[in-house]
C-alpha cells in the first residue's frame, strides 16, 4: 500500500496530462475548465508526490 501512496503524485500527473493532450486532440481548446482543472491536477500531483516522498522514506 505504501507503494503505491508512493507514486500516487506521478500517477495523477499523467493522468491530467493525458486528458491535456487529448484535450488539444478532441478541440477542448476553448473550454478553459478543462486546461485549468488538468494544470492544478499537475500542482496538485507534484505537490503531493514530495510530500508522500518526504512522509514514506
Amino acid at each position: 500500500m505504501n507503494e503505491l501512496l508512493k507514486y500516487l503524485g506521478i500517477i495523477i500527473i499523467i493522468i491530467a496530462s493525458i486528458v491535456l493532450v487529448l484535450s488539444h486532440f478532441l478541440g477542448w481548446n476553448n473550454i478553459n475548465a478543462v486546461q485549468f482543472g488538468s494544470m492544478g491536477a499537475m500542482i496538485v500531483g507534484l505537490v503531493l508526490y514530495i510530500w508522500l516522498n518526504k512522509k514514506y522514506q
